[in-house]
């Protein structure tokens, strides 16, 4: 006589009969998630069954693109901390999850994807819609494995949770098949505890912290560039303690924003090509370079043969990867932020560098005159996307997160908008994502829903995702969209201006109406070509309870500066 199976809720202590698609499920459950982003399709079918059954424990959004699923999930990671979840199909469905899943890789964020797959026996066949995801993924991915069979699902699932979000963060993906999720396994979820030779936090050596003090307290002339590392390592409260203590000059990468308040007397602003003259054009003058949770990517350093190559360089990460790969290290200290500057702030000697602080500020004089003053506070008739940025801090107070897209409106943002509270800047640095910002600052609200976010987008990136106004009209996502219209691919644009004699092949854009498409997901919006209509406007957006769409007309032809060309020295920064 056949067994009858008993599908039941969880019953603790006690080991259950069920199927692998509730195994997924409940796994997920297990390990704490609450939303995840998706669209379903023949082979997850059975999950989504599953989903539906466990609405009430778990909340599935249907994104309008399996991209804007994973950049959802990067949102939610990226200002929650925890691991970000997307889901979806075989074939087409997760080969479009790749460039979120890339995305998250550079960015370092931690990332789960699922992917339904054809059944087992299909696997190698050219079955519809099977592609082998697996090896596509491997490249962009920090793990990923096939599941083929449904006692596996459980162990694979918190493998892939433990490897997401720790040591350094990143994505992994599991892609199950079919008949793994209708077969059946005795369910006894275990999270996932370590794996054999994956050492993700390296120990602390306090003689290398020892070392790199004795660099810090001989100098005459240090300077701290930190990144998203502090951020990921919630040492936040230990960068000041280490800044404050030592008196360092400290800027910082586009994805370390935040981590230290815009207004800190010792924050002199970002690195990088379109960063700060002053810490960009002293990085070739400091004695001691101090790097901090960030990699010298080569946005940040230039030219790799003339950068720093006058200091000392102390580096701490927690990636041995990234030790000497790009910049020749002094000392090296492994380990989490957070316990590593612990150890520095302990061993460091109180300090202050007045006469080398002062050298920053004065060179920041000099931009603001020529930069700063006219993106600001602009005499031309037309806006500029500065000023809408600096009407925004003064709406929010400065505390909106601001989720931007990829081009010149990426840079005015990091380098205008007020940073008063941490994981406030939600970008894509490494891989450079157009079409990014509007699904991650869905996720981004919807993870945390106290807080205003405010996507920054152009309407080059704009178009790239705009589909996922349907996911923010039938979510009721209240988040706020700013579209800084230039009619350009705009950073493409200055590139052609400036180095290929303004030949603009294929940037120029002919644009719909953006207000009435996004009237028509019922979304709140206003376009705004004038001076005197945009305090207003922007007030109005801040306001609302719901979603708002909020296009600005600026200048068509506005350079971003400073800037360093490409392959150029960081001494080689130029205002215009």
């Amino acid at each position: 006589m056949k067994t009858q199976t008993l599908k039941t809720k969880k019953v603790a202590n006690k080991i259950e009969r069920i199927t692998g698609c509730e195994a997924v499920v409940r796994s997920l459950i297990a390990e704490g998630v609450d939303i995840l982003y998706g669209y379903p399709g023949g082979a997850i079918m059975p999950v989504y069954d599953e989903l539906f059954k466990f609405q009430d424990q778990i909340h599935h959004v249907l994104t309008r693109h399996e991209q804007g699923a994973a950049h959802a999930a990067q949102g939610y990671a990226r200002i929650s901390g925890k691991v970000g979840v997307a889901i979806a199909t075989s074939g087409p469905g997760a080969t479009n999850l790749i460039t979120g899943i890339a995305d998250a890789q550079i960015d370092s964020t931690p990332l789960v994807c699922i992917t339904g797959q054809v059944a087992s026996h299909l696997l190698g066949s050219d079955a519809f819609q099977e592609t082998d995801i697996v090896g596509i993924s491997t490249p962009v991915t920090k793990w990923n494995c096939q599941v083929t069979k449904s006692e596996d699902i459980p162990a694979a699932i918190a493998k892939a949770f433990y490897i997401a979000r720790s040591g350094r963060p990143g994505p992994v993906l599991v892609d199950i098949t079919k008949d793994a999720q209708f077969g059946e396994l005795d369910f006894n979820y275990e999270k996932c505890k370590g794996v054999r030779s994956y050492n993700p936090i390296p120990k602390t050596s306090q003689e290398a912290v020892n070392a790199a003090a004795e660099l810090i307290n001989a100098a005459k002339k240090p300077m701290i560039v930190w990144g998203q590392g502090v951020i990921l390592g919630q040492a936040e409260a230990e960068l000041k303690t280490v800044i404050e203590k030592a008196g360092i000059p400290s800027a910082w990468t586009i994805l370390g924003a935040s981590a230290l308040p815009s207004t800190h007397p010792l924050n002199i602003g970002m690195v990088g090509m379109h960063g700060n003259y002053a810490p960009n054009k002293l990085t070739n003058e400091c004695d001691v370079l101090i790097a901090i949770g960030m990699r010298f990517d080569d946005r940040v350093t230039g030219d790799l043969s003339t950068y720093a190559k006058q200091a000392k360089v102390v580096h701490f990460d927690i990636d041995p990867a990234e030790i000497d790969k790009n910049v020749k290290t002094d000392v090296a200290v492994l380990g989490n932020s957070k316990e590593s500057l612990a150890m520095l702030a302990e061993a460091l000697n109180e300090n202050s560098h007045e006469a080398w602080l002062k050298e920053f500020k004065d060179l920041y004089t000099i931009e603001y005159d020529a930069v700063i003053n006219g993106d600001l506070n602009p005499t031309k008739e037309g806006l500029t996307m500065g000023e809408v940025i600096k009407q925004i801090n003064i709406q929010s107070k400065g505390n909106a997160a601001i989720v931007s897209d990829v081009g010149q409106h990426q840079m005015i943002a990091c380098r205008y908008a007020d940073f008063n509270v941490s994981k406030s800047n939600i970008t894509s640095g490494g891989l450079g994502t157009m079409g990014f910002a509007l699904p991650a600052a869905i996720g981004a609200k919807m993870a945390a829903p106290e807080r205003e976010v405010v996507a920054i987008i152009g309407d080059g990136g704009f178009q790239m995702n705009i589909q996922e106004l349907g996911t923010i009209f039938q979510q009721k996502v209240p988040v706020k969209i700013v579209i800084l219209n230039n009619e350009f691919l705009g950073m493409v644009r200055q590139w052609q201006q400036l180095f290929f004699d303004k030949r603009y092949a294929s940037t120029e854009m002919t644009n719909p109406d953006f207000v009435t498409i996004a009237k028509g997901y019922h979304i709140e919006g206003k376009r705004v070509s004038n001076r005197k209509d945009m305090e207003a406007a922007v007030k109005e957006m801040i306001e609302s309870k719901e979603s708002y769409f909020l296009e600005v007309c600026v200048e068509k032809e506005d350079n971003v500066f400073p800037m360093i060309p490409s392959g150029a020295s960081v001494s080689d920064v130029r205002l215009s």
